[in-house]
């Protein structure tokens, strides 16, 4: 098999940006759009993987890690110079290399495969991939002869009449013969306006020495959108979203509104769960079978398991087994996990705790650092104090217990199984099993005080 090889472009600053973030780690549904092409490459079984970094390198290493090899363009002189950058770790190697931009996150694995595939049935050295724009402005038109083989592209301002009326466009991904491609870039020069070294001249110098350059026209033309400013990665943002909205569908999630629905690149979506509008999924969140989650509902990296219903609330960092609920208007903050069948009711916080199975939450309750057992029921009003000012301490509360409304929980504190905390007590000792905890002042009714009130 033909050892296939690909470098990514992602060496510019992107001024048009206009921002402190690197141009290529701007984010596309929850992923950079580096991340999304090198994600696509690995899915395509590219054999040798190298990324061609230079404003930003440091940052663009750290968010891709050790799935690439990396190459450095200290000074941005073009596309063909930024490849020169590879040629110490893959001018030797045989196969063909495919040549991606960081900034297109909307190219599949499927399309590069079909590249690859129709670049090695024509023996070519160059493939260029291709799309048929329905507004060609701006982008280098691909010029074919009367039996359609690619003579040349050129560039907008260059075209004449005719070549601007000519659709085919070059979306700037290639798929070279390696060895040709390197043997190439020597012969190219920066004699231009701009002083750069231009990957097209390649194309150009294979073309005069009688190699074969073809060109691979692929279907959707949103593929290969390009992102530049801001208003670009809005638009890319929307096409990815329906792309991944499409996914989970065919994969049997309900959504009553897609088109409000925004769910992530990473994340995971089991059948028959269905999605209301106005709901965000974001990062590495896994939603298992039979699930309902209503409008107003953020789930960040946190992991759901079957016929869960989640109302109108927030979850980060958080778990709930199956058959639980939440909500409406509730959060759950890191390190939160919900037993199996627990109901959390409305206006509830819960932080770094552990709620066991068939405990009930029911409304405007705080836990926070604590290890709640088996159908427990916490009142309304329950407060878990568990911060002195400078260290958070832990609260055990043991099975079928019951923490009256009202009650303050100061940790540390053990409430022991089957004990019974009185509405409106403020514990601070722990207890042992069947006790009844009451810590508030003796009610005093003063006869006949009202009538000095001044009503």
């Amino acid at each position: 098999m033909v050892k296939r090889n690909a470098i990514i472009l992602a060496a510019g600053k992107g001024t048009r940006m206009r921002s402190k973030l690197h141009k290529v780690l701007h984010q596309v549904c929850g992923k950079s759009m580096v991340d999304h092409v090198l994600t696509q490459l690995e899915k395509a079984k590219i054999d040798t993987i190298i990324t061609v970094v230079g404003f930003g390198a440091d940052t663009v290493k750290e968010a891709l890690g050790h799935r690439t090899r990396y190459a450095l363009q200290k000074q941005q002189l073009g596309t063909g110079h930024a490849v020169m950058q590879t040629e110490d770790l893959l001018a030797n190697e045989d196969g063909e290399t495919i040549i991606v931009s960081g900034d297109t996150p909307l190219f599949t694995a499927e399309t590069f495969e079909k590249l690859f595939d129709y670049h090695e049935q024509r023996h070519a050295a160059v493939t260029i991939l291709t799309s048929v724009a329905p507004d060609p402005t701006g982008y280098g038109r691909i010029v074919r002869n009367d039996v359609g083989i690619v003579e040349r592209i050129v560039e907008q301002k260059d075209a004449n009449v005719q070549e601007q009326a000519i659709h085919e466009v070059n979306t700037g991904v290639y798929c070279f013969d390696n060895k040709k491609l390197f043997a190439a870039l020597k012969k190219i020069n920066n004699d231009n306006a701009q002083g750069e070294y231009y990957l097209t001249d390649v194309i150009g110098i294979l073309k005069q020495e009688g190699e074969i350059v073809t060109a691979y026209k692929m279907d959707d033309f949103e593929e290969s959108m390009g992102v530049n400013d801001r208003i670009a990665l809005a638009k890319a943002n929307k096409v990815m979203r329906e792309r991944i909205n499409k996914h989970w569908m065919q994969e049997g999630v309900s959504m009553i509104d897609p088109a409000t629905t925004y769910i992530d690149a990473d994340v995971k979506i089991g059948n028959d769960t269905v999605i209301e509008g106005n709901v965000v999924i974001k990062g590495k969140t896994v939603i298992g079978n039979d699930c309902y989650i209503s409008a107003g509902s953020r789930i960040i990296d946190s992991t759901i398991h079957d016929a869960v219903k989640i109302t109108s609330s927030t979850l980060e960092n958080a778990e709930m087994h199956n058959g639980s609920d939440i909500g409406p208007n509730s959060h759950l903050r890191p390190e939160a996990e919900i037993g199996e069948n627990v109901h959390i009711g409305n206006f509830c916080e819960v932080k770094k705790a552990y709620i066991g199975a068939g405990t009930k939450v029911g409304h405007l309750t705080y836990i926070g650092n604590a290890t709640l057992g088996k159908n427990i029921n916490v009142g309304c009003g329950v407060v878990f104090a568990n911060y002195d000012g400078t260290n958070k301490h832990h609260t055990n509360v043991g099975d079928h217990a019951f923490i009256g409304s009202n009650s303050n929980l100061v940790a540390p504190v053990n409430i022991a199984e089957d004990s019974f905390i009185a509405a409106g007590s403020t514990i601070t000792d722990s207890t042992a099993q069947y006790d009844m905890a009451i810590a508030r002042a003796r009610q005093t009714n003063k006869k006949d005080y009202a009538k000095k009130l001044p009503w």
